[in-house]
């Protein structure tokens, strides 16, 4: 890309941020944009508030509910290390007064039907409980919902599943975040604490210019709901890493790409009648059309809104993108809107470049006689070998949905699993002639044959 077109992405996205905070009257605005093949972009527009630290690049802002999807990781490397099934009630691992039949799942997936708070009115006293007052008062908290019934959001379910994973692992949620995440990471500026330079959090009068400091409060207990404080910089890094593990942790010392990828698939939507959001596992889902999803969290807490998000999929996308936008106003919406902005920006103004196609190796001779059109169903789909596996993708599929990749068992090369894309995690088993050429396919039990053939074996072009 020649530096004349990536100076005019870089004032576009400048631009896009300096309307947010002019628009969303947002005493102090930070935002930064990760991916893999450029530099961070960083940017700040407005005061800090604080005295003595004046707005940049290294300045801490409140991140709120983002702090979620640190606490999802925790739980799905816990699961990972053999600590814990996502199925097993909350019981299984805390000793609780009530609700321990909750399953670890649908807490992070926010279905659990967990009340949305703590017991007790901490948003009129600012005092949370403490872990183990946090843990205590269960018997006080409602189950609003049956577990499992629909989305509702909670952060109590999140808090618990905080407490959980430091029990598991015999420290607390701090230490383990800092130690299993945040230093592997290299999330230097990500803290609990907030530190000297942090910009003051502000409520903006909805009917003047005044804005007035709000109280900043430690969650205590709940903390693995919302307590963190970073820089856009770091919290950037964060997205790209939910998006795309591979490039920013390719040694999983965090977590393995295939968690990943659990964590991003959907759960359950948040709204029933309008499918344009859902939940993962700790994760939320926000689809832009043509196989993209913004994968990430929104964050509140009292003078401070945080949008940390990636994105996946789409022309032009060159890998861990990832955008923040963290600021010092609690009611300006436009915070929110300008993360998914950016990262729109991003490729629609300095898209990836276009990678060289060059030949490689052929088909292996044993997979030769599969290439070429077969009929399964009714339908024609296509099998070839790309990149090193065998494929197939339905004959009018549109060019971007993504081909079934099958890999061999280790026992039978004439078995082979799908590992993604249609019917991921079915067989297809070849069946051979006496001079080995494959004459005949199963798939998922259905039969696949080079001519179109009724379900009953008959070639359709022998007529009634």
């Amino acid at each position: 890309m020649t530096s004349e077109r990536l100076i005019i992405a870089q004032r576009r996205l400048e631009r896009a941020a300096r309307r947010a905070q002019a628009d969303g009257r947002v005493p102090a605005l930070s935002v930064a944009l990760h991916r893999a093949d450029r530099p961070l972009w960083a940017f700040t527009v407005g005061d800090s508030g604080n005295p003595g630290h004046p707005l940049d690049a290294g300045s801490r802002f409140r991140i709120g509910s983002v702090t979620k999807t640190f606490t999802a990781v925790l739980v799905l490397q816990a699961r990972d290390d053999g600590l814990l099934d996502l199925d097993d009630p909350v019981s299984a691992h805390l000793d609780v007064p009530a609700h321990g039949a909750a399953t670890i799942r649908h807490l992070l997936s926010h279905t659990a039907g967990f009340q949305r708070e703590p017991h007790g009115d901490v948003w009129d006293t600012l005092i949370a409980p403490g872990d183990r007052e946090l843990l205590a008062d269960l018997a006080r908290a409602e189950r609003v919902l049956p577990n499992g019934r629909r989305y509702h959001y909670s952060n109590l379910g999140l808090a618990v599943l905080g407490q959980l994973v430091a029990h598991l692992r015999g420290g607390t949620w701090q230490t383990v975040l800092r130690e299993r995440i945040l230093e592997p990471l290299g999330l230097t500026a990500t803290e609990v604490e907030p530190p000297a330079d942090a910009a003051v959090g502000y409520l903006v009068d909805a009917y003047s210019d005044a804005a007035r400091p709000e109280p900043q409060l430690h969650l205590g207990g709940a903390s693995p709901a919302a307590q963190l404080w970073s820089t856009a910089g770091d919290m950037a890094r964060w997205a790209a890493f939910l998006t795309s593990p591979e490039i920013v942790d390719p040694g999983a010392r965090v977590l393995a790409p295939a968690t990943l990828d659990e964590m991003r698939w959907p759960r359950t939507t948040t709204d029933e009648t309008m499918w344009a959001g859902g939940f993962g596992l700790g994760l939320i889902l926000f689809p832009q059309g043509k196989r993209v999803m913004h994968v990430g969290h929104d964050g509140a807490m009292p003078g401070f809104l945080a949008g940390v998000y990636g994105r996946r999929g789409g022309e032009g996308n060159p890998g861990a993108l990832g955008a923040a936008v963290l600021g010092s106003s609690g009611t300006a919406g436009e915070i929110n809107e300008l993360v998914h902005d950016l990262l729109r920006v991003a490729v629609e103004e300095d898209p990836a470049d276009i990678a060289v196609w060059r030949p490689g190796a052929a088909a292996p001779p044993g997979y030769r006689s599969v290439l070429g059109p077969w009929w399964g169903e009714g339908f024609q789909h296509v099998f070839s070998w790309h990149d090193g596996a065998l494929q197939a993708r339905g004959a009018d599929a549109p060019a971007d949905r993504p081909p079934s990749i099958f890999r061999p068992l280790p026992e039978n090369p004439d078995l082979l699993r799908t590992v993604s894309g249609r019917e991921v995690g079915e067989l297809l088993r070849l069946t051979r002639d006496d001079a080995g050429t494959v004459v005949r396919m199963h798939w998922a039990t259905y039969r696949f044959t080079r001519v179109q053939e009724t379900f009953d074996g008959v070639w359709i072009s022998e007529g009634p």
